[in-house]
């Protein structure tokens, strides 16, 4: 608490000018939330509290600077061993004695999310430093987003920021053209992005062009100089598409990337959705997603693929998903719903029942009840356990 108490006074401290001169916007949540998970019969429970200060000033017409700080505290049980939610076929590839290396820790955190400047010229819009990247059509699944992996049971949850400079130039009324660099330690490894955006029929039409670095981990050795997993990074070239519209009063979207890699097999990522509100106000949401890299049967499954899987350096562990969204507005306040996320690939299932509710316009309250469904070994596996989630959100 020291660290966040500390930066908060020197955050306002250098800042106190800025404020009186241009009216400096200080905003944010406290978010309290608990996570509850049922497996093997037991009971587990983990608590987070989170603290977010946003911060933007206009400094002038063509200058904007915004920030967010984020302190983040962790109770309950903060350290999960992954092998834990495998299954045994599985954890015999372990290699002896390396069972420990498979634990996640969860330790309190301080960090700044997001902190840039925007510059606004007349025909382009600069936008340096740490800032959320966002890309794609998708609800669920992006396939042309090199920069965030969605947690399928929360995809809304907010994004993290990314180091990048991002230039936004406008081609006409309805189209435009991004180019983006994300620096690393050499360009061969740093992220480069273009993208133009436009209209078509009536559709918003997205290209994307990618080069970055992918940094796969093999999660069978240790690299002796680090005493980690030893890191097989290889270059990545994504070319897609993204589109969004109405079709027969339906809302559609689609993504396609193609994605080219310097020494492991290519792939190529696809979601395709619908939706729709109907006159009694329930909504309606499908969305199918297609990730070639990802496996066609439970039994081809890898420790390599689990662990990548969990560590967000790949999106999916089975080939085809479906994801079904149920939801209806109970009262103004309270809207109750029903997630159903499946793996087509290995006939595995989870059912999420939602709920919303609004106590005021400044508290929110979100929660979910998640079981799994299917057999051991696949991705929604009855032996990972059921469990659920609270969050408490406060605005301020």
């Amino acid at each position: 608490m020291r660290k966040l108490t500390i930066a908060l006074i020197l955050l306002s401290v250098s800042l106190t000018p800025l404020h009186a001169q241009n009216e400096l916007e200080i905003f944010g949540y406290l978010e309290s939330q608990m996570m509850g998970l049922r497996m093997q019969d037991k009971f587990f429970q983990w608590y987070t509290n989170k603290l977010r200060v946003d911060l933007k000033s206009e400094l002038s017409s063509h200058i904007m600077f915004a920030a967010n700080f984020d302190y983040i505290t962790h109770h309950g049980k903060t350290r999960w061993n992954i092998l834990e939610f495998l299954s045994p076929e599985i954890n015999e590839e372990v290699p002896p004695g390396m069972e420990e290396y498979y634990a996640m820790r969860f330790s309190d955190e301080t960090f700044l999310d997001n902190a840039y400047v925007r510059l606004s010229f007349s025909h382009a819009d600069l936008t340096l430093g740490k800032q959320q990247i966002s890309l794609g059509t998708g609800y669920v699944w992006n396939p042309t987003d090199i920069f965030n992996v969605k947690d399928v049971l929360d995809p809304t949850y907010e994004q993290p920021g990314h180091n990048a400079v991002r230039l936004d130039i406008p081609l006409a009324t309805l189209s435009g053209l991004t180019l983006l660099y994300a620096p690393e330690s050499s360009w061969r490894e740093s992220g480069k992005l273009i993208r133009w955006k436009g209209t078509l029929f009536g559709f918003d039409i997205d290209v994307t062009a990618i080069e970055t670095w992918w940094r796969f981990h093999d999660y069978n050795r240790l690299d002796p100089e680090t005493g980690s997993f030893w890191e097989a990074p290889e270059k990545r070239r994504l070319l897609g598409v993204s589109t969004a519209g109405e079709l027969l009063g339906l809302g559609v979207w689609g993504e396609l990337a193609t994605n080219w890699l310097e020494r492991s097999e290519d792939f190529y990522e696809l979601v395709c959705g619908i939706n729709y509100t109907f006159d009694f106000q329930t909504f309606v949401m499908l969305e199918y997603y297609r990730n070639t890299l990802g496996r066609p049967d439970s039994r081809d499954y890898t420790l390599n693929d689990w662990m990548r899987f969990y560590a967000s350096e790949q999106k999916a562990l089975s080939r085809d998903q479906v994801y079904v969204l149920v939801q209806h507005p109970a009262t103004d306040l309270l809207e109750l719903g029903l997630q159903s996320v499946a793996s087509i690939s290995d006939r595995s299932v989870a059912l999420v029942p939602t709920l919303q509710y609004s106590l005021s316009d400044n508290v929110d309250v979100f929660a979910y009840l998640n079981f799994n469904l299917g057999r051991e070994g696949t991705v929604f596996a009855r032996t990972t356990g059921s469990g659920g989630l609270l969050r408490v959100r406060v605005y301020f």
